[in-house]
This record gives structure tokens, sequence and C-alpha cells, in this order.
């Protein structure tokens, strides 16, 4: 099921006065984005995240800055590094995942299939492995 968590290269235009990349629903990210939101000013050494979705599946990318995304399905783990502002990180649903090692000033964008749903949320990593 890790398997499935993959960087997307995102496009990337060259130009001397600054580059530039876009994503785009159903192309570049695998789902319809009805959401978006941002993390930033994130203190040192704090930890985002630290949940898994039952339905939602989602498009980490970091604009500025940098982080760690621990990715877990009860079995196995992998940590992806991100620091790139033309790779996302694709999460889908069901699957446990938390954000950690911000360095200073990072600033993530991340796009979401689902609007809001605190329904659609699994807090407790003890109730996520028995329902897997």
């Amino acid at each position: 099921m890790i398997e499935r968590v993959k960087i997307i290269n995102l496009p990337k235009i060259l130009d001397p006065r600054g580059n530039l990349s876009f994503l785009e629903s159903n192309n570049h990210v695998p789902f319809q984005i009805k959401r978006t939101y941002w993390i930033y000013d994130v203190p040192g050494g704090e930890i985002r995240g630290g949940h898994a979705f039952k339905e939602q599946q989602e498009l980490i990318v970091v604009l500025s800055g940098s982080l760690d995304v621990i990715i877990k399905d009860g079995n196995q783990e992998k940590k992806f590094s991100l620091n790139r502002s033309y790779y996302g990180l694709y999460v889908p649903n069901g699957l446990w995942r938390h954000m950690e090692n911000f360095s200073t000033n990072t600033l993530a964008v991340v796009v979401s299939s689902t609007t809001f749903n605190e329904n659609d949320y699994i807090r407790d990593f003890e109730e996520f492995k028995k329902n897997k």
C-alpha cells in the first residue's frame, strides 16, 4: 500500500526572469482538487499531521524551505524529503502521515480531493492499525 505514495514531477518552465511551475486537477494531480491549504510558521522541532484519512487524497508541495513526510501503512514506514517547489508528494487515502524536520520559513501547500470533514480523520495510530 505504501508503494502508492509517489513523488510527482510538476512542470517546470525555466526563464531567466524566474521559473514557473504549476499543477492541474486530473492532470498532474491524480484527482479533482476540492480544497487547498498551506502550512507555515512551524516552530523548530514541531510535527504536523499525525493522522490518516479514510477518503481524502492529497498532494503536498513545499514551495519554500524543506520538510520530511513520514508515511506509514501499519507495517512499513517510508520517509520522503521535500525541498523543491516542482516536486509534489502524492499521498493516497488510507495511510498514516506526519510532517517533521521543517526548515526555517518553510511554506508547504496541500491540495486535497475532499472538502474538510472531521469524520474523515483517523487521529489515533492504534485505531488506524486496527482498521488495516
